[in-house]
């Protein structure tokens, strides 16, 4: 009888531990792209903010953050060619 409880305690706590693990690895990456976007608005801020009386101006919008956020300098340096053909 006390094999079967222990047995029982042993699933119940896999059990947790499984269905938090799946519903905590969606938050994280949440997390995650949250602190991406708050950097590439740094660094798009920072741009402007360097670069703006040379003419460059970047917006600031939900895509460029993205793309500042994850792909960092080589994101930045995209988004400046692209500023720069475009315009």
């Amino acid at each position: 009888m006390e094999w079967r409880f222990i047995m029982i305690g042993l699933a119940c706590l896999m059990g947790i531990y499984l269905v938090g693990t799946v519903l905590f690895r969606p938050f994280k990456f949440l997390i995650r792209l949250a602190a991406w976007m708050l950097l590439g608005g740094v660094l798009l801020m920072a741009i402007n903010t360097v670069f703006g009386n040379f003419g460059l101006h970047i917006a600031i919008n939900p895509v460029t953050i993205l793309t500042a956020g994850v792909l960092q300098l080589p994101g930045l340096v995209l988004l400046v060619l692209v500023n720069y053909l475009i315009m």
